[in-house]
C-alpha cells in the first residue's frame, strides 16, 4: 500500500467525524487570481504544514497566525493551509486562524473524496479547495469541481501526467497544479511535471508544485508556461520563513 492510499484509507474515519461537526458560517470570499501575463512575476503560494510524510516534523516556532502573517509581508499571492491531521499537522480550525491573520486568498489544501469536505473548507474560511485526481475515482472529478464552485469555492486540480491532465480538463478545471512529486511513491520528477505543465492549454492557470527551493528554482519557472508555484517544505522548514520567501519572490520578478 502506497503513502497515498494510507491517507485515503485515514480520510474514511475522518468523514465520519466531520459529519457530526456544527460548521460555523461562512465567510466572504475573497478575490484569487493567479493568472501571469507576459513580463508579470510569478506568483509564489506558500504553504502551511507542520509534518510531512516526506520530510517529517518541520517548524513549530511559528503558528498559524503568525506565519501566515509573514507570508503576506514576504510577498506571497496565496497561502495553501494543509487541514489533514494524522499525515500533515493540520487542522480545519488552521483555514480559520490563517484568514484572521492575512488578507491572502487561502486554499485549503485536502485529500477530498466527499462534498461535507468541500462544506468544511468554505466554512472555515477557504477561497479555493485542492481535488486532486488520483484520490477519487475519474467520474468523481466533475461533481467535485461543480460542488466546489456551487459552494463559492475555486477548485484547484491537482495531476502528476497528461493522463490526468484530460480528466482535470474534461472536468472543466481551470485552475491546474502539475505536483512533480508522485503521490504514491514520494519520488519527485521535476523533468515530468515540466512537461505536463508545458501541454496545458493556455487558457487554463497553470501551477507548478512540489521541488522549489531556492531561487534558481524559481527562475527555471520564470521561462516556462507556468502562472504560479507553490513553495512548501522548504519554507516550514524556516523558523522565520520570511528572508527566503523575499528571495524568492524577488526572483520571480522577471
Amino acid at each position: 500500500m502506497g503513502v497515498l492510499a494510507d491517507i485515503l484509507a485515514e480520510k474514511a474515519v475522518n468523514l465520519r467525524e466531520l459529519a457530526t461537526r456544527k460548521l460555523p458560517a461562512p465567510p466572504a470570499r475573497r478575490p484569487l487570481s493567479l493568472t501571469r501575463a507576459p513580463g508579470e512575476p510569478l506568483r509564489l503560494i506558500a504553504e502551511i504544514k507542520f509534518r510531512s510524510p516526506s520530510a517529517g516534523a518541520l517548524s513549530g516556532v511559528l503558528g498559524v497566525g503568525e506565519r501566515t502573517a509573514a507570508y503576506e509581508r514576504a510577498g506571497a499571492s496565496m497561502v495553501s493551509v494543509l487541514t489533514d491531521a494524522r499525515f500533515f499537522g493540520g487542522a480545519w480550525e488552521n483555514l480559520t486562524e490563517a484568514r484572521a491573520s492575512s488578507s491572502l486568498p487561502l486554499l485549503c489544501k485536502e485529500f477530498v473524496v466527499d462534498e461535507l469536505q468541500l462544506d468544511a473548507a468554505r466554512s472555515y474560511g477557504a477561497d479555493a479547495v485542492l481535488i486532486i485526481v488520483r484520490c477519487v475515482p475519474h467520474a468523481r472529478v466533475r461533481a467535485l469541481v461543480e460542488g466546489a464552485r456551487a459552494r463559492g469555492l475555486e477548485p484547484f486540480v491537482e495531476i502528476t501526467d497528461d493522463a490526468e491532465a484530460r480528466v482535470a480538463l474534461d472536468a472543466g478545471a481551470m485552475l491546474v497544479g502539475v505536483n512533480a512529486r508522485d503521490l504514491d511513491t514520494l519520488v519527485m520528477d521535476a523533468d515530468r511535471a515540466a512537461r505536463t505543465l508545458a501541454a496545458l492549454p493556455k487558457d487554463v492557470t497553470s501551477v507548478h508544485l512540489s521541488g522549489i527551493a531556492k531561487p534558481a528554482d524559481v527562475e527555471r519557472l520564470l521561462a516556462t508556461s507556468a502562472h504560479a508555484a507553490l513553495v512548501g517544505e522548504t519554507l516550514m522548514r524556516a523558523d522565520d520563513p520570511e528572508p527566503l520567501l523575499r528571495s524568492l519572490v524577488r526572483t520571480a520578478r522577471p
